[in-house]
């Protein structure tokens, strides 16, 4: 029986066959708090199957939302209560050493409500942004404003995108997987250009001070 998922996505059709909207929710959820899972590939495949008329496109969407907020709060509180012991004890068996998370607190502290913005767009931030943003100290109704509208772009993207595109949305998605690597390198020229802009302006303000 043909279930309406192109390439990569066609091995999750057993499971949302089986376990519907609350596959989309505990996948996208446990990814958001920091593990490994396939959390926008499986909203990709949903919304494929939406458009199939397997599964209703708005309650997709609306599940992913939930579901991307819920899991990133989580992963706040987790980082705000003492996410920096977790990490340095057991992040590297996710992935984030405390080399990378060193890096994305940094970043965090300066540009945290653009970061949390874009995050869900990004592999790697998508899955620990919540928790760098509560390690890194930001104010938690301000992380909720920025995830939450994160999170509305994120779902209306690729739940549009899947249910629009349908078989061809297998090398839709290799083309932005690609294309994210360009957005970090933006991301990181964006950083550099504020730390050079704001050790020139120290040095100015050092020597008008010195002069006067």
């Amino acid at each position: 029986m043909d279930n309406g998922l192109p390439g990569i996505f066609g091995h999750l059709a057993p499971l949302l066959d089986r376990y519907g909207y609350f596959a989309v929710l505990a996948v996208i959820g446990v990814e958001s708090f920091g593990v490994p899972a396939p959390g926008q590939t499986i909203l990709i495949a949903a919304a494929v199957y939406a458009g199939t008329g397997h599964l209703n496109v708005a309650a997709v969407a609306a599940v992913a939302f939930l579901a991307a907020t819920v899991g990133d709060n989580i992963g706040y509180l987790i980082g705000h209560a003492g996410g920096r012991r977790l990490v340095h004890r057991y992040g590297r068996y996710v992935g984030l050493t405390e080399e990378r998370f060193g890096k994305l607190e940094g970043i965090f502290t300066r540009h945290g409500s653009k970061l949390v913005t874009v995050a869900r767009f990004v592999d790697g931030l998508r899955q620990f942004n919540g928790l760098v943003a509560g390690v890194a100290g930001m104010h938690w109704a301000r992380f909720l404003l920025f995830n939450a509208l994160g999170a509305a772009l994120w779902v209306g993207v690729w739940v549009s995108a899947g249910r629009l595109a349908g078989r061809h949305i297998g090398a839709i998605y290799e083309q932005v997987s690609r294309y994210q690597v360009y957005l970090l390198i933006a991301l990181a020229l964006v950083v550099v250009a504020l730390v050079v802009r704001h050790v020139v302006r120290g040095r100015r303000a050092g020597a008008d001070g010195a002069d006067g």
